[in-house]
């Protein structure tokens, strides 16, 4: 009798207790081989007539133990509120399955898709920028926080450059700049509070025109860090009408009609297309526009060339550009992916190639002093990106001499980063999307 009781009241007893809630933060997370840092999950679990403390967060499974095991899961944190990461052993996909055990023997359950990419060079300052895969400019907002354009859509996204994860804000500017289609953003820079963007200006990758990638815009910055904030300010969707006219004035210097005609795609040696904006020494009115093609000759090993808009900061508010004298730059055959400088007018270029196909190609950082006529000097040679390309820098130390520090990102959106033959671009979560920083030391 007194067994029989004992086991009635063990089952009233567990029956007094409901069910456990377990929510995750996300459904999607992506982590590398070998990464510091990675993107954790929030965990909130509960269970009434219990207090939360007495709940056990683990991972009950994993469908693919070689991307990782229940044991490559760690739970940490007390109460309702768990903070959960995962170390990547391969690269691939696997289903994690969370399990809360809450009293009475009562447990649920929640299943976290995880996706991780192959180990990389240079893997403990490596971070990564999840949510978008085609990270296209970056700029320094204080604080280690950045701003990253992505080229295949009109979004602006705020990071934390210290850890790997999500955006902490974002703005789209598509209705703003009155974009259909993406304005393609390739470069960007800042001036006070205020931050200049420019599409590419090219035609698409099929050679075809597209009105949304004649754009050059601008945002004003209110705040820094974590706290910063974005607002839309002006547009001008004339700039590559510009530039083609005041080419065709000069004799067709640099075959910038041809180069932008119906068919002629802008990643090529005598193409059109722009991925590099910074202002001219001491000038809050002057910017270079980099190109990534043509080169001059248009030629392989010809130079890279800047254009300088002496008027940049009325152009974004409604008037025609004007032009002064082009710069031809000696960067071994490479061309401008990004240009930077800081306060003391120390300039680095991001030198790579103009063809589409390029990751497997040298990449270079040149200094130079943003004169024209003086030769800019090679600070590093840079490795091939693992993934994708670099296509940014995010800013200048100052001074800018040997042993200095710089963080450039990649824009990975061609890669492959999980071995299934998937664009990033094309993957269907946007938190598997990601895009990559590292920090590299001058010589």
């Amino acid at each position: 009798m007194l067994l029989a009781a004992t086991g009635l009241n063990g089952s009233a007893h567990a029956a007094s207790y409901g069910t456990p809630s377990i929510s995750l933060s996300t459904a999607y997370l992506s982590g590398a081989v070998g990464a510091s840092a990675d993107p954790t999950v929030a965990v909130t679990v509960s269970q009434s007539g219990a207090d939360a403390s007495a709940l056990t967060v683990d991972v009950s499974k994993s469908s693919k133990t070689s991307v990782a095991a229940t044991g490559d899961v760690s739970v940490t944190g007390t109460g309702g509120s768990r903070t959960l990461a995962v170390t990547a052993r391969g690269r691939g996909y696997t289903d994690l399955t969370v399990r809360v055990n809450g009293l009475g023997g009562k447990t649920t359950t929640k299943t976290l898709h995880y996706a991780a990419s192959p180990a990389v060079q240079y893997s403990a300052d490596a971070r990564y920028l999840t949510g978008a895969s085609d990270a296209s400019a970056a700029v320094d907002v204080g604080g280690g926080y950045l701003v990253v354009a992505n080229d295949e859509d009109n979004t602006l996204r705020l990071y934390n450059g210290s850890v790997s994860g999500a955006p902490v804000k974002t703005w789209d500017m598509s209705g703003k700049l009155g974009a259909d289609k993406e304005a393609d953003i390739e470069g960007g820079t800042r001036v006070g509070d205020t931050i200049y963007w420019t599409g590419s200006l090219g035609n698409n990758k099929d050679g075809e025109y597209k009105a949304d990638r004649n754009t050059v815009f601008t945002t004003k910055v209110s705040g820094s860090g974590a706290t910063t904030s974005l607002s839309f300010t002006s547009a001008y969707h004339k700039l590559r009408d510009d530039l083609v006219a005041w080419d065709k004035s000069h004799d067709d210097r640099y075959g910038f009609a041809a180069a932008t005609a119906k068919g002629k795609v802008p990643k090529s040696v005598d193409g059109f297309n722009v991925e590099g904006l910074e202002f001219a020494p001491g000038s809050t009115t002057t910017a270079y526009l980099g190109f990534r093609a043509p080169l001059t000759p248009a030629v392989t090993g010809g130079k890279a060339l800047l254009v300088p808009v002496t008027n940049m900061d009325k152009v974004v508010t409604g008037t025609k550009a004007a032009f002064g004298t082009p710069v031809e730059l000696d960067l071994g055959g490479l061309s401008v992916r990004d240009i930077r400088k800081n306060a003391a007018d120390e300039y680095l270029i991001l030198a790579g190639s103009w063809a589409a196909d390029d990751n497997s190609d040298p990449y270079a950082l040149y200094r130079w002093d943003g004169v024209p006529g003086h030769a800019p000097v090679k600070a590093l040679d840079l490795p091939t990106a693992d993934a994708g390309g670099w296509e940014s820098v995010v800013s200048v130390p100052a001074p800018a001499g040997a042993g200095a520090r710089v963080q450039l990102v990649t824009d990975d959106g061609d890669a492959d980063l999980y071995g299934d033959g998937t664009q990033a671009k094309d993957l269907d979560h946007p938190e598997w999307q990601k895009s990559r920083s590292t920090w590299f030391t001058l010589g």
